[in-house]
């Protein structure tokens, strides 16, 4: 890896926990517009299923970009690439925040899909390329943090700003953050150019792009991906107006919810990496994904209860929402050869876009606001996320890795 700095293990804590914040500002975008449902649905008087759509805007963009991505994604310098899209991304949080109404801030979400969207599967391919197979687990747990991140500091502080400064307030301290967050990742961040060498030429993007997606372990792994996904965008996207709507929760409420559900994520992430690491993926994945049915049950059936009931429960929920995307993440990166690992991931990637799509879409078209303001049908998409954890359950253990391969940079003892 030219023009590298030694890893040492303080540099490789550095690096991951910037890493975790160019997550966290990716997260933290495309979370903010859940809980901000209430305001946008009254600020352009539209109906969940519209909100749901700009969710599934952003998620179709994505899954295009990272399509895109892996005819490329291994060309570059991991570093360069991860400079150039993160500051279109940062653009893409300008142009939503200055949105005039829903159908550009539609057009701006589909920007932020487009830019946003590969980022994740830059963060995981790095990842894959410093790190050593058996510790990224507790790797990817420290990157997952900023779930937790986002949940604790990040959404409750943007829903709080949007309900006394406006919906757009957000997206403009996303950028305030996005902007140190870039210079210090140009700073921080060695080269990442190890797998230039072995790069394909020009003219066999196309067939590798093709060949990537007619093998049967990467078509396993995309399956259990696009379920996956699928299951968490069939209740999340809704979790805020369902609160406020039949609940009874006031819209600044919402942030006392995911303060709470976000401070028990930042305990529990890493413990599960390490736990994926100990005991295998695929073991922690099954066990975090039949534990995840009982929370979605409770959730889509919520009874009017106070806010102090929701804080209490919504911890759980949190937990093995973002939990199981842990162990599945980590198995993903083993999946690929190295010198294919960028292509794979960003494919993966944007697998996981359409997941999140096509959950969002459906979980939209089955709900409808009554007359008195309920939100209905929310108890069947409970049903229908509970069936597909269990197929991701049973399909978990046909996703195999490949040969594990040593770190470019050398084996060192702390993640």
């Amino acid at each position: 890896m030219s023009g590298a700095l030694p890893l040492t293990p303080a540099r490789e804590r550095l690096v991951l926990w910037l890493l975790a914040l160019t997550q966290f500002t990716v997260i933290m975008d495309f979370m903010v517009m859940m809980p901000l449902a209430p305001q946008l649905m009254r600020a352009f008087s539209i109906e969940p299923a519209a909100v749901s759509g700009a969710v599934s805007a952003y998620a179709w963009c994505a899954g295009i970009s990272g399509l895109a991505a892996a005819m490329y994604i291994d060309r570059f310098d991991r570093k360069k690439l991860l400079l150039v899209v993160f500051a279109l991304f940062t653009l893409s949080n300008l142009a939503c925040a200055a949105a005039p109404n829903f159908h550009v801030l539609v057009l701006s979400r589909a920007f932020a899909g487009l830019s946003g969207g590969i980022l994740g599967a830059i963060v995981m391919a790095i990842i894959g390329d410093l790190i050593p197979a058996n510790r990224r687990g507790a790797a990817t747990g420290v990157v997952m943090t900023s779930f937790s991140i986002a949940s604790v500091a990040g959404v409750p502080t943007g829903v709080m700003l949007a309900a006394h400064y406006g919906w757009a307030s957000p997206f403009y301290i996303l950028v305030l953050c996005s902007l140190p967050i870039l210079v210090l990742a140009a700073r921080v961040l060695p080269a990442l150019d190890s797998h230039l060498p072995n790069r394909a030429p020009l003219s066999a993007t196309v067939p590798n792009l093709i060949a990537l997606y007619k093998k049967p372990m990467h078509l396993k792994a995309f399956l259990l991906s696009v379920i996956n996904m699928m299951t968490g965008m069939m209740v999340i996207p809704f979790i805020s107006p369902v609160l406020v709507s039949n609940v009874g929760l006031e819209p600044a409420q919402i942030t006392y919810v995911y303060l709470a559900g976000g401070i028990a994520t930042f305990f529990t992430a890493r413990m599960i990496g390490k736990w994926s690491d100990r005991y295998g993926a695929q073991k922690v994945y099954r066990i975090v994904s039949l534990l995840f049915i009982l929370p979605v049950l409770f959730i889509t059936h919520m009874p009017v209860i106070p806010l102090v009931g929701v804080m209490l429960f919504f911890p759980f929920f949190m937990v093995l929402a973002s939990g199981r995307n842990i162990p599945m993440q980590a198995l993903m990166t083993t999946v690929p050869e190295p010198t294919r690992r960028g292509a794979f991931l960003s494919a993966n990637a944007a697998i996981q876009q359409v997941g999140t799509g096509v959950g969002a879409l459906l979980g939209g078209l089955t709900l409808h606001t009554e007359a008195s303001g309920h939100i209905a049908g929310y108890g069947l998409n409970g049903w229908i996320a509970a069936g597909l954890a269990i197929l991701t359950v049973l399909w978990v253990g046909q996703v195999r890795g490949a040969a594990s391969v040593a770190a470019p940079v050398g084996e060192v003892k702390a993640a």
